[in-house]
């Protein structure tokens, strides 16, 4: 989706972002947004900010294993277990003997 609105700079260097924009974005009072120079444009791109201690899960290393837990459950390589009773077979038959 493309689409161009023209938009005027204030005396303070302030730019309002047009409704349908921030609505096709969902960018509301108070979001953050990125403001990158190339050699001819301004590129806005809002972000959301992550609390540290969940800064984590955004790594790229935890993004990779969550794609292959994904697509892992996708293809049907994760039997569901409802009770340990049940994992531990299933975690049997997949990695073998579980030793006590």
């Amino acid at each position: 989706m493309e689409a161009v609105t023209l938009t005027k700079v204030t005396r303070n260097g302030q730019v309002t972002l047009p409704a349908p924009a921030r609505r096709a974005l969902h960018v509301e009072e108070g979001d953050y947004i990125e403001v990158r120079v190339t050699d001819d444009s301004i590129v806005l791109t809002p972000k959301k900010l992550v609390d540290k201690s969940q800064a984590y899960f955004w790594s790229p290393s935890w993004q990779a294993a969550e794609r292959e837990a994904s697509e892992d459950i996708a293809a049907g390589r994760c039997p569901q277990c409802w009770t340990a009773c049940e994992a531990v077979p299933a975690l049997a038959a997949r990695w073998g003997t579980l030793r006590p």
